[in-house]
């Protein structure tokens, strides 16, 4: 028969993580609240919407998904939220638990997917495999953002070189971005920071102001008349 000896230090030990955890989550949610109160936002907690409201990464994969820390409100005139976004993949000993924060704000029309991220290594890993990175005619944006576009001349349309240059910022560089559906968003690996909740949507902010008016036009939004 095996030793039980240690199985009260186990069972005492697995209380202390629960214990330990419901804390911790009751003082990220005081956080959260005070935050969110501190700049006119509200605490949701939780969005299930928000899981199958878009299509490209970080969702649609894996399993168990689900939302937390969810805030939402106005940041400069359009509505935006912040949000963690958990999925797992694997079982047993390979389970890993893969966290994303993500900061999202809204588009005035239905556009076109475009995706901007990073061309780093990943990137050129995906790019031997045949994954797509459209070249725009700055030699300097090519070499640090990745472009993926259903619609090439969508794309070209958008990331003019006004677009560029503001993407070349050093608030920008790193960032992950997409545009799907009627959203705008943002998501990079790891917790909720809410430090860089407004500098992140800034940068949105300066995409969704960058679209030309006749593309806006183009996709039954005419901004002359807002």
């Amino acid at each position: 028969m095996g030793d039980t000896s240690l199985l009260p230090l186990f069972a005492l030990f697995f209380v202390a993580m629960l214990v330990g955890s419901f804390f911790y989550q009751r003082h990220r949610e005081k956080l959260l609240k005070a935050w969110a109160a501190s700049v006119g936002w509200t605490y949701v907690g939780a969005d299930p919407s928000l899981v199958t409201r878009w299509s490209g990464e970080p969702f649609g994969r894996g399993s168990s998904r689900k939302t937390s820390e969810v805030v939402t409100g106005l940041y400069r005139g359009r509505p935006a939220v912040s949000f963690a976004y958990r999925y797992t993949t694997g079982s047993g000993k390979n389970r890993s638990v893969h966290t994303f924060h993500v900061v999202a704000t809204t588009l005035p029309a239905f556009l076109p997917t475009l995706e901007l991220t990073p061309d780093g290594l990943g990137a050129r890993i995906a790019k031997a495999f045949g994954g797509q990175d459209l070249e725009v005619e700055s030699e300097a944006f090519n070499q640090v953002w990745r472009v993926e576009a259903a619609n090439p001349k969508f794309a070209h349309d958008v990331v003019h070189p006004r677009l560029m240059e503001r993407l070349l910022r050093p608030d920008a560089r790193g960032m992950s971005l997409r545009i799907e559906g009627t959203d705008v968003l943002s998501w990079r690996p790891g917790a909720s920071d809410l430090d860089t909740v407004a500098s992140r949507l800034d940068v949105l902010g300066a995409v969704i102001d960058a679209v030309p008016p006749f593309v806006w036009q183009d996709h039954g939004y005419d901004p002359a008349r807002t």
